[in-house]
């Protein structure tokens, strides 16, 4: 079977607090899917269900070997997804607050791009 590509989404996740890359690249995740409707898998493409979808994401952060990849693919509430993580993003100076567990002072963000794909074939 052939894919293709119906819809890439963009997004941008920061962990202002915590030193977490997981979680600014769920939050990069996130940001990308949270103003769409994808009418066009069921009108255009004939899918029966949301999970017949393939979801390819790629996330690019800073300490890409912490990311805990199920819960950046739990943002996504259906199809089959699969995530490639790399190095990216970017690491800016903030302001550790004792209370909110900062480790240092460093702010992560993470950019995401979200490809819903189908299979025609």
């Amino acid at each position: 079977m052939v894919r293709k590509r119906l819809i890439i989404e963009m997004g941008m996740g920061i962990d202002q607090h915590g030193q977490d890359p997981t979680v600014a690249a769920s939050r990069a995740v996130r940001n990308a899917i949270a103003h769409n409707a994808l009418p066009g898998v069921w009108e255009v493409a004939g899918l029966n269900h949301p999970n017949e979808m393939i979801i390819e994401v790629q996330v690019a952060v800073p300490y890409p070997e912490q990311v805990r990849e199920e819960e950046v693919l739990a943002v996504l509430p259906f199809g089959r997804k699969t995530l490639t993580v790399e190095s990216g993003g970017m690491i800016v100076q903030g302001r550790a607050i004792p209370e909110l567990n900062d480790k240092n002072d460093e702010m992560l963000i993470a950019i995401a791009a979200v490809t819903v794909l189908i299979e025609d074939g």
